[in-house]
């Protein structure tokens, strides 16, 4: 593959992934808002399409890895920026890559956003669900008949032999 060639190639693979993280980034913004009002209907439709976004990112980097693969490059960064410089030594491709780069990290920030709310809540249900878990649990003794049985007065006797 030539150099034009593989540098049309990369743009558009870099073009695709730039437009698939800025509608991941929107997405990952509305998913936070639903889970702030608890709207779960919505919340699974979102997470329905996130996650189709999500497969497309995934579809483009293969295609990417691949293209660093069949022109000898490692599938690394340090392998497709050595790409990119071999086919765009003018540079038309930094700009947009980097752009694409800082895409993905604001996918992360808000991904981690919202895995601490998710976080968050959880622990506030789990606690929940403690706490009437404990309320309904009854004490339970070994009693003088040898059975178990509910303590009565509540006190533990110990004795040494």
């Amino acid at each position: 593959m030539d150099q034009a060639k593989c540098r049309e190639q990369l743009g558009r693979l870099i073009s695709d992934e730039c437009t698939a993280l800025n509608e991941l980034s929107t997405l990952l913004d509305s998913e936070h808002s639903f889970l702030e009002a608890n709207d779960v209907v919505s919340l699974e439709g979102a997470t329905r399409e996130r996650q189709r976004c999500v497969a497309r990112i995934f579809r483009v980097d293969e295609e990417r890895r691949a293209l660093c693969l069949d022109l000898g490059r490692p599938v690394d960064l340090e392998g497709l920026e050595n790409l990119i410089r071999w086919c765009d030594p003018k540079g038309t491709l930094t700009g947009r890559w980097a752009e694409c780069s800082e895409a993905a990290a604001r996918c992360r920030k808000l991904n981690d956003r919202n895995g601490a709310l998710v976080a968050a809540r959880l622990k506030h249900v789990q606690a929940r669900l403690g706490t009437l878990i404990e309320s309904r649990r009854e004490a339970v003794t070994y009693g003088p008949r040898g059975a178990y049985g509910q303590a009565s007065s509540g006190r533990v006797v110990v004795t040494e032999a």
